[in-house]
């Protein structure tokens, strides 16, 4: 009376929550995670499909006969915008600072960080220069090695004529030798 509880109400346990309850509660908590991440994800896509979208002018102006650069979206765990085979940018840590990375021998390497679309612009751009210079260099010494490379075979493929037209004048003779002794031996004196 008076505010005052009984003894059997105070010890009353509380009851536990079914099971059904609490794996929908937790269902409900996994949803909100899993929104949250699919949100930070989807604002990733966007801010490289911007920054594909930047470079278009870019890739305009090379060559339609290069095929050095295949650039495109990856949309997998963590989205990537590939400039080629090699190099790439994805979101930094904090999903919104772009990282410009390029895969080496020895590891990979970060050619640019920047929170903002023209810097990581200009960091493809000197890449993309970089490509070219050294693609113009490759060519120009395959020029001068195949021009060496050709002289070294046509030389190669005459001593192996000369060589050729003696053994087939050496066989011819030795045959030519052989059939006049044969022919002596068959046609020789009667008695």
């Amino acid at each position: 009376m008076w505010g005052r509880r009984k003894k059997a109400e105070a010890a009353a346990p509380v009851a536990p929550k079914p099971l059904k309850d609490a794996v929908r509660e937790a269902r409900i908590e996994a949803a909100e995670r899993s929104g949250v991440v699919v949100d930070l994800r989807n604002a990733e896509l966007a801010r490289l499909e911007l920054l594909n979208e930047a470079l278009n002018p870019l890739f305009a102006d090379i060559p339609d006969n290069i095929e050095l650069f295949d650039r495109g979206v990856s949309k997998g765990d963590s989205p990537q915008l590939w400039i080629d085979v090699i190099a790439h940018v994805e979101m930094g840590r904090d999903k919104r600072q772009y990282r410009f990375v390029q895969d080496t021998r020895y590891g990979r390497t970060v050619l640019a960080e920047s929170y903002e679309v023209p810097e990581i612009v200009q960091a493809v751009t000197r890449y993309v220069a970089r490509r070219l210079v050294e693609r113009e260099r490759a060519l120009s010494d395959d020029i001068a090695l195949g021009r060496h490379t050709a002289q070294q075979a046509l030389q190669s493929e005459r001593r192996r004529r000369r060589w050729r037209t003696f053994r087939t004048l050496i066989y011819g003779m030795l045959l030519g030798i052989a059939a006049l002794f044969a022919y002596v031996l068959y046609t020789g004196p009667t008695p």
